[in-house]
């Protein structure tokens, strides 16, 4: 970098994660702007350590008083019946100055503006927020910042700096395999819902990929495996590590760059924010490049191998961990012999030379050795000897886990802390009385502090000096401060040195307390936001009494609850759906009693260049095979710029060929739809995460809103009536068919087969358990996953029709017309009462049995 380059460019804020008080410290220490942590509940990390409020507002003043900013995670998806303490929680962080919430429920956002409308909000990564679209709409709903999704290349990121938003990416840590916030694998095998903070990472388990052949309902028949040696884990991505590419990311405009790492040491905090805030404030001053001996030290933090990530566009097997999840530290090189004394000879291969206290592993197939370095090695050139157990042969991996230096380096770092805020203080006297006016530099301008002292007496025989009062109002330690000294000193005083250490210890902690409550509002403010919640608080839980009924009977009794429990009660005509793909199916589904059509053309339009039917022909044909259903155009869960490119320009068109609604899983495509054609109605598929009635009210734009398939029966019920009292959009539920659970920017067939004809073949992912999940490939290279067993709550049809769901939805996507005809039928037959001998039928035709998934959980 060129320094008259150097002296405009601004430098991203250095953002660091926070799982633990320790953690917190040493991520301050290091060097961190802001850091990011979670209290006991409503954050994306339950199993970090987090904190209690006490200690939140304990780590608060300490960051506070280091120049540091807290940002508390309230990223979790939200129940109805959760609201009221959510707000609570809310205005206690907004009282104690934590600078901003990270936020992921659309509710909370809604609850956020009215209760502490003075607080600011950043959107997180569990947005799914993936284009510019995206990014505008979410600052039209009052967020500052976002954290966008890490699937993005950086001319995608870049092209968002004109978004009237602040841009938050991710430089280092694990990476998710799914899109954040799409992710509902672990809460289909499990019930640990990644969106509820406790995930289950069933992405690092071992998989194998089967192909066959289409049954004629869809399903994988005589499934083979096809050959993956050695790279089971095909889930598992590298961690990513952006430092190489630093000065590339500083210079594309974002506000923030942020760590991840809530679960990880305050070692690993601690190196991890020491080696990118060294790199940033060189790039700042134009004199940075790549070290390799930083590079090092990142990987002895924790690594599954490191990736650059789609970021910088790596793709395939560089993003991935196929071979093993666990930390794989500094590769040093392999045993080139073991004499007979047990003394091996490595050949190393990077640029470490292994210490005394250091940790290395011995890597042989399955097997792993691992020894603590008692002494210095024998050191030649790139070969080292030392002793090792007599398990450890030649051919063997070598691998460094512990640096002794580094941990000793950052323990210091660690120790140290961080630089100390300088303070201004002017002493003078009046007639023997000391004033001190202190100075310094708050959030919002410099903060005054003013103290007046005990009065000295005149000398009588050793006056005070310039330099004794000096010493004493100087000595700062314990403090967060340095002490700069002016005093107009009359001279011939004399106070004992208790006096003058009162006085220094009074002025630094009033400027103590002043600079923590400059971050704070005021207290009108607090109790304007204090005062909103006994109308949160007073909001009725809707028929209390059904929803404990309701949570706690059967199948065979929850159809069977009295319908005057159940109002709202049913719409006056409710409606049944389905998802098609294909022009067959939606010929299917209508056949079967489906009055309402969401068309998925998705391959098709993505690819349009090379479609044989043009898309416009293809929804025109659409709508002639719906017949007098009504036919919405469903587009893809996520809808990057190539997608949208295509889409918005035939909105128009599709609107005069009769398509008067599109269905979309995110924000940005709302914008999109909108934008394209005005006339156009919105409905919300799953992917918008609705789970309580303020993310429903917050969509007003919408015509029905697809409840999250994660919510059980009485979640549904309240949202549901709730919803209905304020005039909401309308409610559907998917109630049969294989759930979507994952969604990737990977392609898995592409890397794990490569031979494999991937589009005419029918995938699925084999566990360890004997579960075949559904897998597939759309034309844009996403692998969709599906859960390994299939949604069908056919017999729960009536009583969810009498708690106000307005629709209900098949997912046929994928399968065949066969499928989607009979559903149809069996669901039609439901919605009329008739459930006797539907879910015998239903099972013969589902994908590995069926679930009732969330309804009764």
């Amino acid at each position: 970098m060129r320094d008259a380059d150097a002296m405009s460019i601004r430098l991203p804020e250095l953002l660091a994660p926070a799982g633990s008080w320790d953690s917190m410290k040493a991520a301050v220490a290091a060097g961190a702007d802001a850091v990011y942590l979670g209290g006991r509940r409503f954050g994306a990390r339950a199993s970090a350590e987090n904190f209690t409020l006490a200690e939140m507002e304990r780590a608060v003043e300490h960051a506070h008083l280091r120049g540091v900013k807290v940002y508390v995670t309230v990223n979790t998806l939200v129940h109805d019946r959760e609201l009221a303490k959510l707000a609570e929680y809310m205005v206690d962080l907004y009282a104690m100055g934590v600078d901003a919430l990270l936020i992921q429920d659309l509710g909370a956002i809604s609850l956020a503006k009215e209760v502490v409308p003075g607080m600011e909000l950043h959107g997180s990564t569990q947005m799914t927020i993936h284009n510019v679209e995206g990014a505008i709409r979410a600052a039209s709903l009052g967020l500052r910042r976002v954290v966008l999704a890490r699937e993005l290349a950086l001319p995608e990121v870049e092209s968002m700096a004109s978004a009237g938003i602040g841009l938050e990416i991710f430089v280092h840590g694990a990476l998710c395999y799914c899109y954040s916030g799409q992710c509902l694998l672990s809460q289909a095998i499990g019930g640990r819902s990644g969106n509820r903070g406790v995930c289950a990472q069933p992405c690092r388990k071992p998989y194998r990929l089967l192909s066959g052949e289409a049954d004629a309902y869809g399903r994988m028949n005589s499934g083979k495996a096809v050959s993956q040696t050695g790279r089971s884990y095909l889930l598992s991505p590298r961690d990513l590590s952006l430092y190489p590419h630093l000065e590339m990311i500083v210079r594309s405009q974002v506000e923030a760059i942020k760590i991840e790492g809530r679960m990880r040491s305050p070692l690993y905090v601690a190196t991890v924010v020491d080696v990118y805030r060294r790199a940033l404030d060189a790039i700042g001053e134009g004199e940075w490049s790549p070290s390799l001996k930083d590079m090092d030290d990142l990987a002895l933090a924790f690594n599954r191998g490191f990736t650059a990530g789609y970021l910088m566009g790596e793709r395939g097997e560089p993003l991935m961990a196929t071979e093993s999840p666990e930390n794989r530290g500094l590769h040093l090189g392999r045993v080139s012999s073991v004499d007979g004394h047990g003394v091996a000879s490595i050949e190393i291969h990077g640029t470490a030379i292994p210490e005394k206290g250091d940790g290395l592993v011995f890597i042989q197939g399955d097997c792993k050795v691992g020894l603590v370095l008692r002494r210095d090695p024998l050191v030649r050139g790139r070969q080292i000897w030392l002793d090792v157990p007599p398990s450890v042969e030649r051919g063997a991996i070598v691998r460094m886990t512990r640096r002794a230096s580094l941990e000793r380096r950052i323990q210091e770092i660690m120790r140290r802390g961080r630089p100390p805020i300088p303070i201004r203080i002017e002493m003078t006297w009046d007639e023997g009385v000391p004033l001190a006016r202190a100075r310094i530099a708050g959030p919002k301008g410099d903060l005054l502090v003013s103290l007046e002292g005990e009065r000295m007496e005149k000398a009588r025989s050793s006056p005070l000096s310039n330099e004794q009062i000096r010493t004493q109002i100087e000595r700062s330690g314990g403090t967060p401060f340095a002490v700069d000294l002016s005093m107009n000193y009359p001279g011939g005083l004399f106070a004992p040195p208790r006096t003058l250490n009162r006085l220094r210890r009074d002025l630094l902690e009033g400027a103590e307390i002043a600079l923590i409550e400059a971050f704070k509002p005021s207290k009108e403010k607090v109790a304007s936001s204090r005062s909103r919640l006994p109308e949160i608080s007073a909001e009725p839980p809707f028929h209390r009494n059904a929803a404990n009924h309701l949570a706690k009977t059967s199948m065979a009794r929850l159809i069977e609850v009295p319908a005057e429990l159940l109002c709202p009660g049913r719409s006056s005509s409710p409606t049944l759906a389905a998802y098609a793909e294909s022009l067959e199916t939606v010929e299917g589904a209508v056949r079967g009693g489906c009055t309402r059509i969401y068309f998925q053309p998705e391959d098709r339009i993505a690819s349009s260049a090379t479609s044989p039917v043009p898309p416009l022909e293809l929804l025109e044909r659409a709508v002639d095979a719906a017949g007098k259903g009504e036919l919405v155009w469903k587009w893809p869960r996520i809808t990057r710029r190539r997608f949208l490119d295509i889409a918005k320009p035939l909105l128009p068109k599709a609107f005069d060929a009769g398509i008067s609604e599109v269905m979309v899983d995110g924000l940005g495509a709302a914008s999109a739809v909108i934008e394209g054609e005005p006339r156009m109605s919105l409905s919300g598929s799953a992917g918008l995460n609705i789970w309580n009635f303020r993310s429903a009210l917050l969509l007003k734009e919408f015509r029905r809103l697809t409840l999250s398939p994660e919510l059980n029966a009485q979640d549904i019920l309240e949202t549901a009536a709730r919803v209905k009292a304020r005039g909401g959009p309308k409610l559907e539920l998917v109630v049969q068919g294989s759930q979507e659970v994952m969604v990737s920017e990977d392609c898995l067939p592409c890397r794990a087969a490569r031979t494999l004809s991937v589009r005419d073949s029918t995938l699925g992912l084999l566990d360890s358990t004997g579960r075949t999940f559904p897998l597939r490939l759309d034309t844009e290279g996403r692998t969709h996953i599906f859960n390994a067993v299939e949604t069908s709550l056919v017999d729960a049809v009536p009583a969810l029709l009498d708690m106000g769901i307005a629709s209900i939805v098949i997912d046929a996507r994928w399968r065949s017309p066969a499928y989607a005809e009979r559903m149809a039928q069996i669901y039609r037959k439901a919605m009329a009462g008739d459930v006797m001998v539907a879910k015998g039928e239903v099972r013969s035709m589902a994908w590995g049995g069926i679930t009732t998934g969330s309804l009764f959980r």
